[in-house]
């Protein structure tokens, strides 16, 4: 048994020839690191929900899921890689974790797959200079996510070469010539080797550490620090830094984007959409050269604290000279991201006998908002509760009859903002039960007696709605606060994650290490007031209406490793659903426009469509037949977007109601569009999701009109029962 240790080095020495390739990259574990991975093994055993889910037996498989992460079309690894891996690391690599710290298997790995993507880039060169059958009955499978790896090198060339003559066909149906098509491959495949090769340490680290975390269940994940330093901008809406958006084109090139209405970069008057950066330089240093950087690096660079200042040499995008160089100096400043805060419209809905309502509709896309370390004004953050208040008081300024919230790309975020959000429509009380993995129960309560909006209130969710969005959209139906319209369910997660920054539970490091990241852990199971769980089964609507979502691989129930659903006893709150009596009347008139009205027959047909698209798996690799395809499928594509289109000329009038933020900014200036965006691998967006005919929001517009209509009281959070209504024709005696 002594000799096994021995044995597996051997055995790594010839499996992995070229990871010790690598060392100008420090792929090894360092101390940082080894403190790191002990301790996230410990918050993993001790503190996440799920903490028994995983034994020893089951570390092979993280070898496995590792492999998946970075190769996840299965077409780089092989069959034979995955059995000699999870042989060689999988038996000890418990071991190595908890006590060790060490994710040197991670880095070997690594060091395989990268040499793999070398010899494929190789290959595919060689390839591309030969001519290519595209005559024959040969079809290709894109999504090969669930596909076993090749079993050996020859299955593996076979399936390549099927990929290639499906890459190549797609690009001579953009009416490229067979030369520009292989060109346009070519540099696909030199982007990704190049990509593959500039990894570094630390987001090897992430993806290992994420893949072990995944074994617990699909929502935990490590963060790197920049990783980090991105989940903080989207949940608080808010960065430091100058205030423009950056990309890096196939030349290597960072592009300014486009610049944020009264941001550093803007307030210069010299950084405009379009200009290059060649270099960015900080107070007191050398200028570093970012031509041929990666975009996440080059960002790195140009974010910094508040106050700082940054000089960035650029190429202005109106300069006929391009040898000519500007250096632009800009002192950094928190930047608030405006275009993702919540937006509103107000609606004039008529109803068949021509009588008008005013309907207000708020979009919300993320509970964001809280207070990141070093905060302390947090009347200057912007909140998701808070943008909605505003919006609310200027809808009512509008006299409307109705509220619409729309979270139908709303993912979720902060707990308590999806508990404020709730409190701006009920009196008081819980909105939603926290249970911990001891079993113990807290409750998160609205506490606040005041009612911002009373009035009659629905709630548009797809199956992209959740976690925070059904807790909002639960405890609203639990109360009987409002009509829930949309999707048959919503996406089905009902865990909570809590994020645990990793300098905060060890010792400090040494900055040449680099900075720790955090990790982001499923500490707890939500549930709503009456105790239901929306693990996995989400929040069924009042009204279902037609979905291409519902044929879309989405939800909690079709992740790997997902908790189970189960129920607790409900806590005690001043609500009950909606009556029957009151939604039978409002599902029955919204079935019969289902049947009746044009918009709808369409929505069907597009479905039906998308259904039938979705369901061929393969694709023919054979250019006539795809050309001939192509055809077909774009005649169907013309006549759906002209139907709606022809729709849309008759769609409800609306306009627009921003945040006094919003009305602050200028509007920016449009960017140029780009030429290399039209090299994308993605087939165009379905009509149905790219109109802005919008079925579903029509519809509940409708519905939440009917629900004005039908109550005899237009107040709705106040009723101790539910509303009473009138049947159109008929009199209340």
């Amino acid at each position: 048994m002594r000799l096994r240790p021995l044995f597996h080095a051997l055995c790594a020495l010839v499996l992995l020839p070229s990871v010790f390739a690598n060392t100008d990259r420090n792929f090894a574990t360092n101390p940082l690191m080894q403190n790191e991975v002990r301790t996230l093994k410990q918050m993993l055993d001790y503190m996440h929900f799920n903490r028994n889910a995983v034994a020893n037996t089951d570390y092979p498989k993280l070898i496995t899921d590792y492999m998946a992460l970075l190769d996840p079309q299965r077409l780089y690894f092989t069959s034979p890689d995955e059995q000699s891996l999870r042989r060689l690391y999988g038996p000890q690599l418990e071991n190595d974790l908890a006590y060790r710290g060490n994710i040197d298997a991670a880095f070997r790995i690594f060091g395989l797959f990268e040499e793999r993507v070398k010899n494929r880039v190789t290959w595919v060169h060689e390839q591309l200079a030969k001519d290519i059958d595209l005559t024959t009955d040969e079809t290709y499978t894109f999504d090969r996510s669930k596909a076993p790896w090749p079993a050996n090198q020859q299955e593996a060339d076979e399936l390549w070469m099927r990929r290639l003559k499906a890459e190549l066909i797609n690009e001579l149906l953009r009416d490229k010539s067979v030369d520009e098509a292989k060109a346009v491959m070519n540099r696909r495949f030199d982007r990704y080797l190049k990509n593959t090769s500039e990894l570094q340490a630390p987001e090897i680290q992430e993806r290992f550490l994420t893949a072990l975390m995944r074994l617990y269940d699909p929502h935990s994940a490590y963060f790197s620090a920049p990783s980090l330093e991105d989940f903080n901008v989207d949940i608080n809406l808010k960065l430091e830094g100058i205030g423009a958006v950056l990309s890096v084109n196939e030349e290597g090139v960072c592009n300014i984007v486009s610049v944020v209405p009264g941001g550093p970069a803007d307030l210069t008057g010299k950084i405009k959409p379009n200009d290059q950066i060649l270099a960015v330089q900080q107070a007191g240093s050398e200028a570093v050269d970012v031509v041929g950087m990666r975009l996440r690096q080059v960002v790195q660079l140009v974010r910094g604290v508040k106050g700082t200042q940054v000089t960035l040499t650029i190429v202005p995008a109106k300069a006929t000279d391009k040898s000519k160089t500007e250096l632009v100096t800009v002192t950094r400043d928190v930047i608030k991201i405006n275009q993702a805060r919540a937006s509103a419209s107000v609606y004039e809905v008529p109803d068949s006998d021509g009588k008008v309502s005013s309907v207000g509709v708020i979009s919300l896309n993320s509970f964001y908002g809280g207070m990141n370390p070093g905060d302390t004004d947090a009347s200057d953050i912007a909140t998701a509760s808070r943008d909605v208040a505003e919006l609310i008081a200027k809808l009512k300024q509008e006299n409307i009859a109705a509220l619409v919230i729309d979270l139908r790309r709303n993912g979720g975020g902060i707990l308590s903002e999806a508990i404020n959000l709730t409190g701006l429509f009920i009196d008081q009380g819980p909105v939603v039960q926290v249970r911990d993995s001891m079993g113990r129960v807290a409750l998160g309560r609205d506490n606040n007696r005041s009612i911002l909006y009373d009035g009659p209130l629905a709630v548009l969710t797809s199956r992209f709605s959740a976690s925070a969005s059904e807790i909002f959209a639960g405890a609203l139906q639990n109360y009987g606060r409002a009509v829930v319209i949309g999707d048959s369910s919503t996406y089905g997660k009902g865990t909570v994650q809590s994020i645990y920054e990793m300098q905060n539970y060890m010792p400090r490091m040494s900055s040449d290490y680099g900075k720790p990241g955090a990790a982001k852990l499923t500490t707890q199971k939500y549930y709503l007031p009456n105790g239901s769980s929306t693990q996995k089964r989400g929040v069924v609507p009042d009204i279902a209406l037609p979905s291409i979502d519902d044929f879309l691989e989405i939800g909690e129930a079709r992740e790997p490793n997902a908790l189970v659903w189960d129920e607790i006893n409900s806590t005690p709150f001043a609500g009950k659903p909606l009556n029957q009596a009151f939604v039978a009347p409002l599902l029955s008139a919204s079935q019969q426009r289902q049947q009746s009205l044009d918009e709808f027959a369409l929505l069907k047909r597009n479905i039906d469509w998308f259904r039938i698209k979705t369901e061929q798996k393969t694709v023919s690799l054979n250019l006539e037949q795809r050309r001939s395809e192509k055809t077909t499928n774009e005649a169907q594509s013309k006549e759906f977007e002209a139907a709606y289109a022809a729709m849309a000329k008759t769609d409800f009038p609306k306009r627009e109601i921003k945040l006094d933020a919003v009305l602050a900014e200028k509007e920016p200036p449009a960017p140029e569009p780009d030429p290399a965006a039209a090299e994308g691998d993605t087939d165009a967006a379905d009509p149905a999701t790219a109109a802005k005919f919008d079925v579903h929001l029509r519809e509940t517009l409708r519905v939440v009109s009917d629900a004005v209509r039908l109550s005899d009281d237009p107040v709705w959070a106040k009723r101790s029962s539910t509303p009473t209504f009138v049947m159109p024709g008929l009199r209340r005696s």
